[in-house]
C-alpha cells in the first residue's frame, strides 16, 4: 500500500476552480482532480534539466522527470507551488516564466484528472538536490532526450506528455 502524505489540497473542476480541499490520500483514493507545477529548467546551450526521481519516491521512483514538480497545495497560486518544490528539491529559487496550462488525464491512472501548470527558468550554476526528493539533475538536448525515450528509460508518464504536447513526436 503506497503511503501518501497528509498535505491539503484543493480539488477543482474542469474550469480548474476550485470545489473543495482534500488530503492527498484522498485526492489520489477517490481519483480527484487537483493541481500539479512543473518547472522546465534551461541552461545557456537551450538543454534542459531533467531530474531522476529519488529511489525512495511511491510513485515512479528512479524515473526521470521535470527539474521541479509537485502538488500545489491548498491556497497556493502555481507559482507559489513552483517556487516551494523548486527551494525543496534542487535548493535554488529562480524567476519563472509561465508557459502552458495542460488538462492531464493520467496514463498510470487512468481515471485521475488534473491540471498541470509549466514554467520555464534558466540556470547553469550548481544545484543542491534534496536526496529525499532527487537523485540528480542531468541537463541533456531534446534529441538526446528523445534518444533516451527510444532506448526505454524510464520516463515519468507527465513528463512524456509534455514533451509529446509541445516539443516532439514520440513513437
Amino acid at each position: 500500500m503506497i503511503r501518501m502524505k497528509s498535505e491539503l489540497m484543493d480539488v477543482v473542476n474542469e474550469r480548474d476552480e476550485v470545489v473543495d480541499i482534500a488530503s492527498q490520500g484522498d485526492v489520489y483514493q477517490k481519483n480527484l482532480p487537483h493541481r500539479i507545477v512543473h518547472v522546465l529548467l534551461f541552461n545557456e546551450a537551450g538543454e534542459m534539466a531533467l531530474q531522476l526521481r529519488s529511489k525512495t519516491k511511491s510513485f515512479c521512483p528512479s524515473h526521470w522527470s521535470t527539474a521541479v514538480g509537485g502538488h500545489v497545495q491548498s491556497g497556493e497560486s502555481y507559482e507559489q507551488a513552483a517556487l516551494r518544490e523548486m527551494k525543496e528539491e534542487i535548493g535554488i529559487i529562480l524567476p519563472l516564466n509561465f508557459a502552458f496550462k495542460d488538462w492531464y488525464s493520467g496514463i498510470a491512472h487512468p481515471s485521475l484528472n488534473k491540471f498541470l501548470a509549466t514554467f520555464t527558468a534558466h540556470y547553469g550554476g550548481a544545484l543542491e538536490v534534496n536526496p529525499e526528493e532527487v537523485e540528480k539533475v542531468e541537463f541533456f538536448s531534446l534529441a538526446e532526450i528523445k534518444q533516451m525515450l527510444a532506448r526505454g528509460e524510464k520516463f515519468h508518464p507527465e513528463l512524456v506528455f509534455l514533451l509529446e504536447k509541445h516539443f516532439f513526436k514520440i513513437s
